[in-house]
Order: structure tokens, then C-alpha cells, then sequence
């Protein structure tokens, strides 16, 4: 079966203001890069469903679920946190994201779509177990591995965030789970301004300063990441894909470029083939300057699909 790239027109219809940088533009000029590039002419499209009250309460509080769906608005909008907001459509989106996520994991673990990218937003990773927050209301990868793992019966499952701001949603669900390894590299000092001290032994976070560059995150990756994966050897590895730490995206201050973020991909991919038969979902996050989020995205993809030059 081809890779799967997974979205849905819901996902559009969420928006937190015209001036708000987790726009619905994000999910365009993604798509629209991945078709100028021929990489959608190697994947199977489909539409992400609904996530289920109980593919969600394997990643958070069933009281946090039903109050934040009883706080979704019939119009207008509803302020959740100083940076993340709801209009009517935003739960329903939020529940297609997180779908993705389960829907990736389904068919790349039985259907043998080998790996899986999920055009998604809300994004997930700064989403707690009983609180949302970031631009995120839901934990996509942390739905996604959860139903690996309880569902599918995997028994070590990884999850590698290089977002520029460190995942500590998925650090707050995943931290005391022996089954997962979190690796997450991202800007020192930024939002959420923590992770410097992982919360369980399971967590290899690297806090790289700003401006670190490219070679920084590379020596990070090699030392850091490489080792503690191959130790781990993942049956399954999940990718909170975050470009916001690109020179050109305000967000951050890393100064990457897409070679980086093609870099490591392979690397990625490299343990993926390694240990568990390059089974790989990957799930966009951050990355709010259009033309720099869809450059880097499309050399991440490309690198999944095993494209690379």
C-alpha cells in the first residue's frame, strides 16, 4: 500500500482570529506544496475521522474531554487560554486531528502503508492530560500512540518532537508510560519554558540555546537521540513535526533551514528501518510562515516517502 497522507476539510474551517498565526492557511499551503512537488502522486489521500470519546481517554481526563466539548460555541468564539481560542467548528476539527492520528497508526501497523503523515491542525503536542493550551486541544501523537499501544498491543512505542517549543503536553501524558520514549529537541527560554528537566527517565529533551543553528541540532540528534532510540528499539515511531524552528518563521530563533529538517528525517527514518520495519506516523504541529512551513514540510515528506536525493 502507498503512504498515507491524511487531512480533512474541517480542519480549515477552525480560526482563532485573522491575526492569529495558527491559521487555516497552514493546512493549504502544505497540501498545495506537496501537490506542486508530485509527492501526493506517491501517497493514498484520506479523509481523517472523528476521534471517539474513548480513543481520547487514553490521553486525557474524560472530565477535561466533556468540559471542553460543553465549552465549544454555537457562534462567536470562546478564549480556552491567552493563546488558543474556539469558534463552532473548532472542537470538530480538534476531533479530526486527533482521528488522524488513529487512523495513521491503523494503517501503518495493519494495512501496510509502511508510513503516514497527517495534514492536520489544531496541532496536539502542548495539550496536557486535562488542559489544553499552545494552540492545541487535543494531544494528536499522544491519542495515536496510546491507541498503539492498548489497542494494537505494542509494547515500545517512540515519539520524536523537533518543534521549536518543547512538547510538554505530550512530556505531561507520556512521562510515567515505560512503553514510550519522548525525544524533543527545541529553543532554550521559549514557550512553554520548561523541559530542561525531563519529568521521567523515559525523556531525552535537548534545550538547544538561540541561534544554535544546524550543527547544533545535529550533534543533538547523533549523541542525544540516536543512542537512547537504538537502545529502546521502537516498534513503531511517531514524529511531532514542527518547522516553526525555520530561520524565516518568527516563532523561533534556531535559524534551520529544510536541509536540516531533511536531515533529520533520515535519521529518523534510519531507526525506523532498523527496528521496526520503518513503520513511521508523522504529524505536523508547528510552522507559521506559509512558505517556509510548505518547504520544509515538502522535504520532510519527501524524505518519509523515501525520495531523497
Amino acid at each position: 500500500m502507498l503512504p498515507v497522507y491524511i487531512s480533512h476539510p474541517d480542519c480549515l474551517k477552525h480560526s482563532m482570529g485573522d491575526q492569529h498565526p495558527e491559521c487555516p492557511e497552514r493546512i493549504g499551503a502544505v497540501n498545495d506544496m506537496l501537490l506542486i512537488k508530485g509527492l501526493l502522486d506517491f501517497m493514498q489521500p484520506m479523509d481523517a475521522p472523528l476521534a471517539t470519546e474513548k480513543q481520547l481517554a487514553q490521553a486525557h481526563a474524560s472530565l477535561y474531554i466533556h468540559e471542553l466539548a460543553a465549552q465549544s460555541p454555537k457562534e462567536g468564539s470562546v478564549q480556552v487560554d491567552p493563546d488558543t481560542s474556539m469558534n463552532q467548528y473548532s472542537y470538530q476539527a480538534a476531533l479530526r486531528a486527533a482521528g488522524a492520528a488513529v487512523m495513521a497508526t491503523d494503517m501503518v501497523l495493519t494495512k501496510g502503508a509502511g508510513t503516514a503523515f497527517c495534514n492536520v491542525r489544531p496541532p496536539g503536542h502542548h495539550a496536557e492530560y486535562s488542559a489544553a493550551g499552545g494552540f492545541c486541544f487535543f494531544n494528536n501523537v499522544a491519542v495515536g500512540i496510546r491507541h498503539a499501544l492498548n489497542v494494537h498491543g505494542l509494547e515500545r512505542v517512540a515519539l520524536v518532537d523537533f518543534d521549536v517549543h518543547h512538547g510538554n503536553g505530550s512530556e505531561d501524558i507520556l512521562h510515567d508510560d515505560e512503553r514510550v520514549l519522548m525525544c524533543s529537541i527545541f529553543e532554550d527560554k521559549l514557550y512553554p519554558f520548561c523541559g530542561n528537566v525531563p519529568r521521567g527517565p523515559n525523556m531525552v529533551n535537548v534545550a538547544l540555546p538561540a541561534r544554535s543553528g544546524s550543527d547544533a541540532l545535529r550533534q543533538a540528534v547523533l549523541e542525544k537521540w540516536i543512542p537512547a532510540l537504538d537502545q529502546f528499539r521502537p516498534q513503531l515511531i511517531f514524529i511531532s513535526a514542527g518547522f516553526d524552528g525555520h530561520r524565516d518563521d518568527d516563532m523561533g530563533n534556531l535559524g534551520l533551514v529544510e536541509a536540516d529538517y531533511a536531515w533529520i528525517t533520515k535519521q529518523i527514518v534510519a531507526v525506523a528501518q532498523r527496528h521496526c520495519q520503518g513503520r513511521i506516523v508523522s504529524c505536523l504541529e508547528g510552522g507559521y510562515v506559509m512558505s517556509s512551513l510548505a518547504r520544509s514540510a515538502a522535504a520532510h515528506v519527501k524524505v518519509l516517502l523515501g525520495m531523497d536525493d
